[in-house]
């Protein structure tokens, strides 16, 4: 069962937990893996990509430079071609919120801030919502939680559903990304219970990892996540984004995302309202295909710049 609080309203129509067929999920994924597009969609289905975007550092060394090239690139992607379009949103450490918010004014592009003693979730709750009101104060329209893989795991249900229902408050305006770390949950039964979870306390999206793992998204877990996020809308109603985070390199692998989230949710998902891709090295590679689409000559990698 899931437990009752805040979200109680959210919880009473929600699908049951259930038990995931592992061998189904992954030859389901391995399916729609092979789904192949039209050479004509190919563009429309790299452009999106683009637009799902969260172009993301997060690593020690990140400056308010370098806050303020990656923004650039998300407004520009490719300064050649001003038909590309922008990517969804930055996302940063909180420290360097304001900088990505100075570059990004005026633009659609949004600004995301990781929170929560990301990557870990594993400091005091009142520390984890300080940091989350610090974010949204300073400017972040987007919040990338992270859930405690320990207590979840040791089955404190209650406590992890209280948490995400206490940040999802500290958010105020701001969206609530939360992120399950399914390299860490062991299996896909809690892969689907930590979505439902998540989204029962009120999570505006779920996401796949942090990308700070060798195990990050694959196409079966965000499969396990669409299927949880279907079967709460068929039976609320209720709308809840996705974010594929982690690992994803190569434009084919976007595309084979894409193909699996219009299969099992719809047109009404391809939407960066709805779908995220957390994004570093990937945007490179779509920016190559699409240069080869309306060339047919590749550029080198090179020639779009560093993330």
């Amino acid at each position: 069962m899931l437990p009752a609080g805040p979200g109680h309203a959210h919880r009473q129509r929600l699908p049951r937990t259930g038990a995931i067929d592992q061998v189904g999920v992954e030859a389901r994924a391995a399916e729609l893996a092979k789904r192949s597009i039209k050479q004509e969609s190919k563009r429309v289905a790299l452009e999106l990509a683009i637009r799902c975007c969260d172009l993301t550092t997060l690593e020690g060394q990140d400056t308010p430079g370098k806050v303020a090239a990656l923004c650039a690139k998300a407004m520009r992607p490719d300064p050649s071609d001003p038909s590309v379009p922008s990517v969804a949103a930055v996302c940063v450490y909180p420290t360097l919120v304001p900088a990505a918010v100075e570059r990004l004014a005026g633009s659609s592009v949004r600004v995301a801030s990781v929170a929560t003693a990301f990557p870990s979730g594993q400091s005091p709750l009142p520390i984890r919502l300080a940091e989350v009101v610090e974010a949204v104060a300073m400017g972040a329209d987007e919040v990338d939680m992270v859930i405690d893989r320990g207590a979840f795991l040791a089955g404190r249900y209650g406590r992890v559903f209280d948490d995400i229902v206490a940040v999802k408050e500290a958010c105020a305006g701001a969206h609530l990304k939360v992120i399950l770390e399914a390299g860490e949950l062991g299996t896909y039964d809690n892969l689907r219970r930590a979505s439902l979870l998540a989204i029962a306390a009120g999570a505006d999206f779920i996401k796949t990892s942090t990308g700070k793992l060798p195990s990050a998204a694959t196409l079966p877990v965000q499969l396990v996540m669409l299927e949880a996020v279907r079967d709460v809308y068929e039976e609320s109603g209720r709308r809840v984004g996705v974010k594929a985070a982690g690992g994803i390199r190569a434009s084919r692998n976007a595309i084979q995302y894409l193909v699996q989230v219009h299969e099992t949710l719809g047109r009404d998902w391809l939407t960066p309202s709805l779908y995220r891709i957390g994004a570093s090295s990937l945007l490179n590679d779509i920016l190559m295909q699409l240069r080869k689409e309306r060339t047919g000559v590749y550029q080198s990698h090179d020639y779009f710049g560093d993330d």
